[in-house]
Order: C-alpha cells, then structure tokens, then sequence
C-alpha cells in the first residue's frame, strides 16, 4: 500500500462574500477567476442570487440569513481564512450577519468593496442598508473600495474632480474607514487616477492612460478581489493595491476585443495565471 504524502503545506485561503452574476462576469464568479488566477485559493459565501448579464441585472433573490452565516462558519471552521473581500450586500439584515461574521470568526484583514449600482446602472443595495453599511462594516475593513459612483451616493455630492476625490477620500475616513481606495475610473477624459488615503499617511496616487474597451463589467469586483489575493500572501497594503492595478490592467487590455454578449462585457481573468502558490502548514 502505498504510503500517503504528509500534508505539510498550505494555500493562501481568500473568502468571498458577494452575490453571484448568473452572466459571469461579475460578484463571486469574477471574485474566483481572480482569486484563481492569481494563485490562491477561493472560497465563496454568496449573499445574493442575480438574474445578470452583460446588459443589466434583471432580478435579486437574497440568500436567507441563516444559509449565508453557515456557509462563513463552514468555510472558516475547517479551512480557514487568510482575507475576505465583501461584494454585494442587498440589505441591513444582510450587513448585520456578516459583521456577527466577521466578529465569530475574527475574520482579517477585510476589503469592503460597497457594491451598489452595477456598470449597467441597476442598483443593487436598499436605500436604508447604505447607514449599517458604513456603522457596521467600514470599521471591520482595512480597505474600503468605492468607485466614484458608489463614494458620491456615500458622502452625499458628485465627484468630477481629482480635488473632489481628495476631499470624498478624506471624508470617508471621518466616516470610519481605516483605508480607501477611490476609483477615478469614470472621471472624464483620457486618463485615469486612483487615490490610495490611509488614516495617518500621506495619499498615494496612480495614474494611467484610459484603456478604450467597453468590457469593463465586473472591475471593481476583480480588483477588490485581487488585492485580497495579495494581502492573503503577506503584501502590504499599498503593495497589494498596485499589484492588483496592474493585473486589472491587464485583465482589460487582453479581454478589450472580445464580443461576450450585446452590452458591457468581462474582463480576461485569465490573462497571465500563476500557478497555485503554497507556504509551510503553520
């Protein structure tokens, strides 16, 4: 008989909480890809339920509480978790159990990327879940990842400049956050800028030429994601933040000429995968 192989080693573990595109391009399903392909090891508890594709989200089911909490403690109790990315949250009730979540389980480090309008413009959040979102989760975070969108419905006014981004950054920090990443992604013009602001640092900005594709769908969810991914391998913060630009940057430019579907369509997850990574079984 043959004598089996010691299991000495270990994945980097990345647990997402989302909702799940039936379209793929978006929520868990891109949250895998991205995980996948950037060496880790992806596990999922999916909030929602969306009848989606690349033209819009045509319906929402939500996942019943109790389902949502025991697919976190499965996970966690048995094989452990070394980042959560948060996605789609439909409701308070929803927010409240994955902050219980986080607590039991003592779930860290957290990227809260606050999914509530998609790129076709269905908004995916209740009014009255935006207040728990910020009270009960932006302090669990180490990263919050808003897109201008997203950052302009959380403080209140548009954001049509770097300066308005500064000043959003910064009020999302009196809001709670620890850390934010704004997106400057659907700023006018050719270029891009993203601004990295930490409580008590100095802010980090990148910029970059504008990438011309319409498959845009699902970006934030694999950003979010891919910086996960690098926090679960031992990045800094900021270090995990540019890498997981750089990837998405890539993931746009490879998949811009591509036809999935009549609308928005997916970025290319799988554009320049690494193999799965292990470290020693502490």
């Amino acid at each position: 008989m043959t004598a089996e192989i010691p299991r000495t080693r270990a994945y980097p573990r990345v647990l997402s909480i989302a909702g799940s595109d039936s379209g793929g391009g978006a929520g868990i399903q891109a949250d895998l890809k991205a995980i996948a392909a950037l060496g880790c090891y992806g596990m999922t508890a999916i909030t929602a339920l969306t009848a989606q594709n690349t033209l819009g989200v045509t319906a929402i089911h939500g996942v019943p509480l109790d389902m949502l909490a025991a697919q976190v403690d499965a996970v966690a109790t048995d094989i452990g978790v070394d980042a959560t990315k948060i996605g789609m949250l439909h409701s308070a009730e929803t927010i409240a159990c994955v902050a219980a979540a986080i607590d039991r389980h003592r779930l860290a480090p957290v990227v809260l990327d606050p999914v509530m309008v998609a790129t076709s413009g269905a908004r995916l959040i209740e009014a009255q879940a935006v207040d728990s979102l910020v009270r009960l989760l932006f302090p669990r975070a180490v990263l919050v990842t808003p897109n201008l969108d997203e950052a302009a419905l959380l403080v209140g006014r548009p954001l049509a400049t770097e300066d308005d981004m500064a000043s959003a950054a910064r009020r999302l920090l009196d809001l709670g956050a620890n850390a934010v990443l704004l997106k400057g992604g659907h700023l006018p013009g050719d270029g891009v800028a993203d601004l990295l602001l930490a409580a008590g640092q100095a802010p980090r900005w990148w910029r970059g030429p504008r990438i011309p594709t319409a498959n845009t769908h699902g970006t934030g969810c694999t950003l979010s994601s891919a910086i996960a991914a690098g926090l679960a391998g031992g990045m800094a913060l900021a270090d995990a933040v540019e890498a997981a630009r750089a990837y998405v940057r890539g993931a746009l430019e490879a998949g811009a000429a591509v036809r999935t579907g009549a609308g928005s369509g997916p970025l290319n997850h799988a554009w320049a995968p690494r193999p799965m990574h292990t470290r020693p079984l502490a």
